[in-house]
């Protein structure tokens, strides 16, 4: 089944604490049906000290937020996202001006 939000789609958040901010979508899990954004719902975590990190500490990321909230956003404005034929393959079009995305 094709998703209408993909990897590297810039989104809007259109619900929760982070409305209305603007983002790259980082990673989709389809499974649960959650996004990943670039900046949006930001998290503390606290790491111990590896090889990796030396210092260990506080540091932020992303959290996972529902695909539900965020919108596509296509040449600057936010449209709901509809699936047509071309050529004999599927691909998303905008619903708010009809031109294909991908």
């Amino acid at each position: 089944m094709a998703h209408k939000i993909r990897k590297d789609d810039m989104v809007k958040v259109i619900a929760g604490k982070d409305i209305d901010k603007e983002g790259k979508v980082i990673s989709v899990d389809v499974k649960n049906h959650r996004v990943i954004v670039e900046g949006v719902n930001m998290l503390t975590k606290h790491t111990k000290p590896s090889m990796a990190n030396q210092a260990g500490g506080i540091i932020q990321q992303e959290g996972p937020i529902d695909v539900s909230n965020v919108m596509l956003l296509h040449k600057g404005q936010p449209t709901r996202v509809g699936f047509k034929f071309v050529d004999g393959r599927k691909v998303r079009f905008a619903k708010k001006t009809g031109e294909v995305i991908d």
